[in-house]
């Protein structure tokens, strides 16, 4: 392979002996330019464990409430409100479960599960909510709370970690998401998140989580006011956390969007989001890094569907899914779709010359497409024919004028 860069020679040398790189190694891949050199060693990598599969889940998101008790010290998130704010809300668990209706007519594998810390949202209301979903959907895997939530709630009900994830798991809870690790770099989480969960407590609770049998993802805020340094280290922390447990499933570097919150205005960075540049550096590097986590996503509804297509061909096998209802991006300006079609997602996949392969939360394969063709009526592996979205209840607040229900309609008539 020709590098044009030749601080990275040492870096190709090891990729081609599968040799595991370090902490320098890390620094040199983030500081170069070359990145298509990036690209094809993270690609080569791929190809060795993937070859030319990619996996995308038929998901929903669903986002119970978004009352936070940390949203005037998160500057970075566009989501939360104070209980009393314009926009704020909370939903009953038949709202959820009246919008988790959907499911029933598609081909949706995967809930995920992730809101505010809700200041008098106790544990029993998450677990009747799983214990609901999965009544009423035996079939869709359950991807619920984030770490920061997890911990929130073992604080309120004065109960361990241990204890709250148990129960999230005898509920009906199959994995954990990734999010609210951020960067886990002191200095950049005391300007960013300074009473948030510490990078230490977000490994600790994942840490519990793959002990007591919940494979989680996990996740890298970039673009905002960490250092090159700050990356890799976090890179690093959360392989070492692999090499102890294995718990890992995938790894999503997630890209700052600087709209609608404080820390955007701070820097000056509104309407200013990461370069296409250094999203795929990211994908990239973070393939090359963590040579012990199996898959590598591409978040499509921040960084658009057309850079996570060219990251298919960066080090990336997984491509966030049909998700449905996005709103946590969506408020901090992301300017992509709510949503991609089970159809749309095969067709992107397919046009990066890769195998799409339909899996559940555990990366079990669900169906393959050779039998696929474009144009045709949306591939579905089972439903009803002529199967519709349906929703009885009413947008939630707070969803800054976005046009939630006439969506689900468009929805019901591209399928």
């Amino acid at each position: 392979m020709t590098v044009r860069d030749p601080t990275l020679d040492s870096v190709a040398e090891k990729v081609s002996r599968n040799e595991r790189l370090t902490r320098d190694d890390a620094l040199a891949l983030f500081q170069s330019n070359d990145l298509l050199t990036i690209g094809r060693l993270a690609d080569q990598v791929n190809r060795r464990r993937n070859g030319d599969r990619v996996f995308f889940a038929a998901n929903q998101h669903i986002n119970p409430t978004n009352v936070c008790v940390l949203r005037n010290t998160c500057v970075f998130c566009s989501f939360a409100r104070m209980p009393r704010e314009e926009g704020a809300y909370t939903r009953s668990l038949e709202e959820v479960f009246a919008e988790a209706d959907a499911a029933r007519d598609n081909a949706t594998r995967e809930f995920h599960i992730v809101g505010g810390l809700h200041h008098k949202l106790r544990l029993a209301y998450y677990l009747d909510m799983f214990r609901g979903l999965r009544e009423r959907h035996p079939g869709v895997h359950i991807k619920a709370l984030t770490a920061v939530e997890v911990a929130h709630l073992a604080r309120i009900e004065q109960l361990s970690v241990r204890d709250v994830l148990t129960a999230m798991k005898d509920a009906g809870v199959t994995s954990l998401p990734g999010g609210g690790a951020e960067v886990f770099s002191p200095a950049a989480r005391a300007t960013i998140a300074d009473k948030k969960l510490s990078g230490a407590e977000w490994l600790a609770v994942h840490r519990e989580a793959h002990e007591v049998g919940l494979p989680s993802n996990c996740t890298m805020l970039y673009g905002h006011v960490e250092t090159m340094a700050d990356r890799v280290d976090h890179l690093l922390a959360l392989r070492a956390l692999q090499d102890q447990t294995g718990g890992f499933l995938t790894y999503i570097p997630l890209a700052y969007h600087p709209d609608h919150n404080e820390l955007g205005e701070a820097l000056g960075r509104t309407g200013t989001a990461t370069s296409g540049f250094d999203d795929l550096k990211n994908i990239a590097v973070g393939r090359l890094v963590l040579d012990n986590i199996p898959h590598v996503k591409t978040h499509w509804p921040m960084v658009t569907p057309f850079i996570s297509q060219v990251a298919l061909t960066f080090g990336c096998d997984d491509l966030e899914g049909t998700v449905v209802f996005e709103r946590v991006y969506h408020e901090a300006g992301a300017a992509t779709p709510m949503w991609l079609s089970y159809d749309q997602i095969v067709t992107l996949i397919r046009g990066a010359g890769k195998e799409p392969v339909e899996r559940d939360s555990l990366y079990q394969t669900v169906r393959t497409f050779e039998d696929w063709v474009p144009g045709q009526r949306p591939a579905r592996p089972e439903g009803p024919e002529g199967a519709t979205f349906r929703i009885s209840h009413r947008p939630p607040a707070g969803a800054r004028g976005r046009r939630t229900l006439p969506v689900l309609q468009e929805i019901a008539s591209a399928e």
